[in-house]
């Protein structure tokens, strides 16, 4: 029986790599999360509370539970609020990830696979396409910069290594501390309130399940290397959000279109991302949901 230990399984994607596992007889699930567990669901796994930012947490509860995989989904994902809280961002992103390459190095009795999540903001953006893996980062924001560092931290590591870059994730989560873009213009429409929306950004949306699944699969095959896994389509988010209005039969006359510099963030945000996924479908099996298909998934969910 393989053991698998998720950090952040409070959050969106780890709570989904959670209860998809559950379903399995063959895998033994740890999950870690800063403070109490979040999710409904309580049995079929082991919860275990763990800062990664702390070294000897890190050592005692790896040392604990010598999980064949590590899935790392924990991070500082608010990209403004990196701008702001550099230190914070920086501990999280990139020192967290380091204490799990040196307590796994340390660890010489074991061959932990640790399974890393990035992002496409690690891109300019510049390019105007979807992206493959070994398309060179230039991160615009620190949130980016971090998350490239943290990269570097496992390529330059001597331990077997994943990397699963991913764009923008939605979903339905227990207890949800963050909202996501699809539950957002949904939950404003809803309540007939205007939003303004931006025009001149492309990202391909994932379904979190999507993603959970193939962040499994990469544990399951033992791969290694660099893997794009996102949704199949590349839309503005003002398509996105035109598309979330159809779906659900709300009123896209409350839509404004917008340009970036409108918004007055404090991160810069790569104009065009999006991935070529051909190399998680041909070794992985990948296989991710088209968005329509996502917001029908997600609908049946909150219809339960």
């Amino acid at each position: 029986m393989k053991t698998i230990l998720i950090t952040g399984s409070n959050g969106l994607l780890g709570q989904k790599i959670v209860y998809t596992l559950l379903s399995r007889k063959d895998v033994k699930i740890i999950a870690t999360s800063v403070g109490e567990n979040r999710l409904v669901k309580r049995d079929g796994y082991i919860y275990e509370s763990l800062d990664i930012t702390s070294k000897d947490e890190v050592r005692k509860v790896l040392g604990k539970f010598s999980p064949d995989v590590v899935i790392n989904t924990a991070a500082m994902t608010n990209v403004d609020l990196c701008e702001s809280k550099k230190e914070e961002c920086w501990a999280l992103n990139v020192e967290a990830v380091q204490n799990l390459v040196d307590v796994i190095t340390e660890m010489t009795d074991s061959n932990i696979h640790l399974i890393h999540l990035s992002t496409d903001f690690i891109f300019d953006g510049e390019k105007g396409s979807p992206y493959i893996e070994t398309d060179v980062p230039n991160p615009l924001s620190y949130y980016a910069l971090s998350k490239y560092e943290s990269e570097k931290v496992l390529q330059k590591s001597k331990i077997k290594w994943a990397i699963a870059r991913t764009i923008i994730v939605y979903g339905i989560v227990d207890n949800m501390s963050r909202s996501n873009i699809v539950l957002w213009a949904k939950d404003a429409l809803s309540k007939g309130q205007k939003i303004n929306v931006v025009d001149d950004q492309f990202r391909a949306p994932t379904l979190a399940e999507d993603l959970a699944d193939g962040c499994i699969l990469i544990a399951d095959k033992g791969a290694t290397g660099i893997y794009h896994l996102s949704g199949p389509s590349t839309f503005s988010i003002l398509e996105l959000v035109y598309k979330i209005a159809d779906f659900w039969k709300l009123d896209k006359s409350l839509i404004t279109p917008a340009k970036s510099t409108t918004l007055n963030q404090p991160a810069k945000r790569p104009a065009y991302t999006g991935f070529i996924i051909d190399k998680a479908k041909k070794e992985l099996g990948y296989q991710p949901r088209s968005f329509e298909e996502g917001l029908a998934f997600l609908d049946k969910q909150l219809t339960m």
